[in-house]
């Protein structure tokens, strides 16, 4: 098979325009658009509906790119070993993260990451809620939940300890629980959802954050707001430590039952679809994260 066309092919999904992903191949138009219908005859399928207007991507296209995407990172892979190939990584990176982190810690290192790699393309969908990887056609995320999708793999980027806290004037109008189940009479902050989340201490005591048993409830989609509800004294909030580590510091929160963390012990991961080989944009994009992110910017040290 010819693993030109497959680039074309996976050039034209990204872009949507067979056009112009033969440009950046080097070929005219009706070149591209001759190499496109070829590979359908040759896969008996048809991989992207035309019309005089739009380019999209079929369902068997949909089926077939991560598979062609593998087919051209094992090609790479294989000139990289005998010192051939491309000397500048290239293409379309599309990468999903929480719109919070990403705020705080990503963007503020993307202009870096794109000067030293200036043929990638960065295709960011930042949202608190998580999408999905394959069905987005994502070549990465950000995540910090466990992972359970066998066809992924996941490399660690950060710890991601979570704490209690609250606004001072809250505390001091609603007083500041001394144990776990004293929360319950409190007003509490629920991020997404009001399932109960574990908590221990050092000693190895447990206790629960049950936003469902609390005795009033703010529940919000969004870290940064849920961030902004806490310190307007709206309540009690579970927080990952690199969200409010600087407040913390700054004594705009303090920390609720101070001895106690989340219990699941979490973690920011990044998440790629499981393959044999890791593309050359996607390695050098964790790379880029893990480097500068990886050992916590100094929020660790706040617990």
């Amino acid at each position: 098979m010819d693993t030109d066309s497959l680039r074309l092919f996976v050039l034209a999904c990204e872009a949507l325009n067979i056009s112009a992903a033969g440009r950046r191949l080097g070929m005219a138009p009706a070149v591209a658009s001759t190499r496109i219908a070829k590979l359908e005859k040759l896969l008996g399928a048809e991989l992207l509906h035309r019309s005089t207007r739009k380019v999209s991507v079929s369902l068997e296209g949909q089926d077939f790119l991560p598979y062609a995407r593998e087919i051209i990172a094992q090609e790479d892979a294989a000139l990289a070993a005998l010192g051939q190939g491309q000397a500048r990584i290239s293409g379309t990176l599309r990468f999903t993260a929480p719109s919070t982190f990403a705020q705080l810690y990503i963007a503020p290192l993307l202009p870096a990451f794109m000067e030293a790699h200036p043929d990638v393309t960065l295709d960011l969908h930042l949202s608190d809620t998580q999408v999905d990887l394959i069905e987005g056609s994502f070549d990465l995320a950000l995540r910090n939940t466990v992972l359970e999708d066998s066809s992924l793999t996941a490399r660690k980027l950060a710890d991601d300890t979570r704490v209690l806290c609250a606004a001072p004037d809250y505390l001091e109008t609603y007083g500041t629980p001394s144990l776990p189940e004293d929360l319950d009479r409190h007003r509490m902050i629920a991020f997404q959802h009001l399932e109960p989340r574990g908590l221990i201490s050092a000693e190895g005591a447990t206790g629960e954050f049950a936003p469902a048993r609390a005795a009033q409830r703010l529940i919000l989609n969004d870290g940064m707001t849920q961030r902004e509800a806490t310190l307007r004294g709206a309540g009690v909030s579970l927080n990952s430590l690199w969200l409010v580590h600087a407040d913390l510091a700054a004594g705009r929160l303090r920390r609720v039952l101070p001895d106690y963390v989340g219990a699941d012990e979490p973690a920011l991961w990044l998440i790629y679809p499981k393959s044999n080989v890791v593309s050359a944009k996607v390695r050098v994009f964790m790379d880029f994260l893990i480097a500068r992110i990886g050992k916590g910017r100094g929020w660790q040290a706040a617990v």
